[in-house]
């Protein structure tokens, strides 16, 4: 049996920025960081990789797992606010959590960012947001793109790999904990490592196995949110006088007819539409590139309706993966309808798709979304199109493109204290596994934070 003081399970971003941090600070702990995936150099999707035309499932997924986590492969948003993706500063204070989320983007730009545009609110799109009952949300947003996103996670891995060696390609199983306060991980190669604290990065994929773990440990969890909708796609210039100014807008929509909040989510100008395989169900998102050699000529949003349910219903991801298998079930993977047959109350067909002047970037199945979200979701999203169609006049087309579904799976919030530690001593639940984060901004500034703490704790 190996023995470190610091193991880190998950290489997702708080992994990635644990790592960066426990290497650049002096520190006199041993560390290491296992990971389920694959190295960054090897993570291939089969269909980005030309040799599948659908998702053929593979285990584990080389979008959800491997260095970098899913947001390696994703376009690469660092979002530097508290007004949406996550609840750090409710841990760690507003003040502290915002220059912890400006820290990141610091190393970000040191490793190779610094030449991607950092975008902020803009006080005129607010404003004309607001004649319309939309509400801009105050952001800065540092764009990287998936091609230069992979380079800088490269550039971190090369710094951190002597300080902190990473196993690739196996999963922690099961985590005991000895009468001494000492951890052992188990994993699935039949190896086991201890050690004397432990950091929890399992990520959006690992969602599943941190419950397991905190039902083990009686660590408390909450779970009562999933935001359930549709991946949009139009021509970019409907949207290119927005995108251009800010790239990233969060927009959030109160609908008149339920009263229920629609957002919009992971902004793509001249991106694509992926698929991604999380526990096996295939859902759809969105990626984007800073080489304008690789844009296309669509932007790609999501629009997401937020389920919180109340007693006694507790399992809010079942309720969502019930809704995606609907999907695979009906397309094989992910369906694709254009906006004008969902309100007419027509399948797209073939036929119909040949027909459509938006060319969509994902290969999916044309279908009808009827079938599969519920009803007071679909009604709140297809309000919210013709609300955005005020600002973005062509966001209603008939050819606007909807892929469906697309579902935010949220981790159950993992009970912590002010220093990110659970209930059990010396074991840290970090990123966005604890349900804490839902960014990479927030992901990445908990892995510093819980890293500076365990570096003093070794110095």
């Amino acid at each position: 049996m190996k023995f470190y003081d610091i193991i880190i399970v998950g290489a997702g971003a708080a992994g990635v920025f644990a790592a960066y941090e426990l290497t650049k600070i002096p520190n006199n702990a041993t560390v290491l960081m296992i990971e389920k995936g694959r190295p960054l150099e090897e993570r291939i999707c089969p269909i980005n990789a030309g040799k599948t035309n659908t998702c053929i499932k593979c285990r584990p997924c080389q979008i959800m797992n491997g260095y970098g986590g899913a947001g390696a492969l994703s376009d690469g948003k660092y979002n530097i606010t508290t007004k949406f993706g996550g609840d750090l500063h409710t841990y760690i204070g507003v003040k502290a959590a915002m220059s912890l989320m400006e820290y990141v983007d610091s190393v970000i730009c040191s490793m190779g960012g610094a030449e991607a545009k950092l975008y902020s609110t803009s006080a005129r799109l607010k404003k004309e947001a607001l004649r319309h009952n939309l509400y801009l949300l105050d952001a800065k947003v540092r764009h990287l793109g998936t091609d230069r996103n992979k380079g800088i996670l490269k550039n971190i891995y090369d710094y951190t790999k002597d300080r902190v060696p990473t196993i690739f390609g196996v999963s922690v199983t099961s985590i005991q904990r000895l009468a001494d306060g000492d951890f052992i991980a188990c994993t699935d190669d039949g190896e086991e490592y201890r050690c004397h604290d432990m950091i929890l990065t399992g990520g959006r994929s690992g969602s599943r196995w941190i419950s397991e773990i905190c039902d083990e440990f009686g660590i408390e969890t909450k779970s009562n949110r999933v935001d359930i909708g549709v991946r949009v796609e139009l021509p970019a210039e409907v949207f290119s006088d927005i995108t251009d100014e800010v790239y990233e807008s969060k927009i959030v929509y109160k609908t008149d007819k339920y009263n229920d909040m629609v957002r919009t989510f992971c902004m793509n100008p001249y991106g694509e539409v992926v698929s991604e395989n999380t526990n096996g169900i295939v859902t759809v998102n969105g990626h984007s590139y800073a080489d304008p050699a690789l844009h296309t000529e669509n932007t790609n949003f999501a629009l997401l309706v937020s389920n919180c349910f109340t007693e006694p219903f507790t399992d809010s991801n079942g309720y969502g993966e019930h809704i995606a298998r609907l999907s695979n079930m009906l397309g094989g993977g992910v369906l694709l309808q254009r906006f004008g047959d969902l309100v007419k109350g027509r399948r797209s067909s073939p036929r119909r798709m040949e027909k459509c002047f938006t060319r969509p970037t994902l290969n999916a199945t044309a279908g009808d979304l009827s079938l599969v979200i519920p009803k007071r979701q679909l009604d709140s999203i297809i309000e919210m199109i013709y609300a955005l169609d005020k600002i973005a006049p062509g966001t209603a087309n008939e050819d606007t493109l909807l892929y469906g579904v697309e579902v935010k799976f949220y981790n159950s919030r993992v009970a912590v204290d002010d220093k990110l530690m659970t209930s059990v001593e010396n074991l840290y639940a970090v990123g966005d596994g604890s349900g804490v984060t839902h960014s990479l901004s927030q992901a990445s500034a908990s892995g510093v934070f819980v890293a500076r703490h365990l570096a003093e704790k070794y110095s």
